[in-house]
């Protein structure tokens, strides 16, 4: 061996451990999902898809630097036991529909942090301090936000000027809505 080769081998040793350590670390990523429609639901197997197909189109893809944990629950107790089997399974995040869920989750956890989705009201429900700094370990998106009402009525009365009246339904154990009152 020349004495050039023989440096450049030691050196390479040497440097071994450093640059190993210096290499990212790959780890499978584990997200819960918690679903509050029953497992065979044709709209709750798109949603999971459509978010299955986003992620992938961002490099996550499952089984590979990503795995999921489903859980379908379409009532509160059963919903209740998700949330804790979810939480024990320590996710890096969790993802939760429905503003039952969430509170379930949230009541399973204050560590994990969790996004929810169709949550009508996560300030009104506790779920965050506010929308622009929600605070603890929740964050996610609203499908209605109050200061629309206004506007609804307007675009009711542009479709049918001859309507007086008016009545929400909502259900406030699911969605409470106190800024329409």
């Amino acid at each position: 061996m020349k004495r050039r080769e023989f440096i450049t081998l030691i050196g390479g040793l040497v440097a071994w451990p450093l640059i190993a350590q210096a290499q990212p670390v790959n780890r499978l990523r584990r997200i819960g999902i918690l679903v509050s429609l029953a497992e065979g639901d044709p709209e709750g197997q798109e949603w999971v898809n459509a978010f299955r197909q986003s992620l992938k189109d961002l490099g996550w893809s499952d089984g590979t630097n990503l795995r999921f944990d489903y859980r379908w629950a379409s009532d509160r107790n059963k919903m209740r036991a998700c949330a804790k089997e979810l939480v024990e399974l320590r996710p890096d995040l969790i993802l939760v529909t429905t503003t039952p869920a969430t509170a379930e989750i949230l009541q399973a956890t204050d560590t994990i942090p969790v996004v929810f989705t169709v949550v009508s009201d996560p300030v009104g429900s506790g779920f965050v301090q506010s929308l622009a700094r929600p605070g603890r370990n929740a964050t996610g998106f609203i499908h209605k936000e109050s200061s629309l009402g206004g506007k609804w009525i307007g675009l009711l009365k542009e479709i049918a000027p001859h309507v007086t009246r008016a009545t929400m339904i909502f259900n406030p154990e699911t969605a409470p809505q106190t800024a329409y009152y």
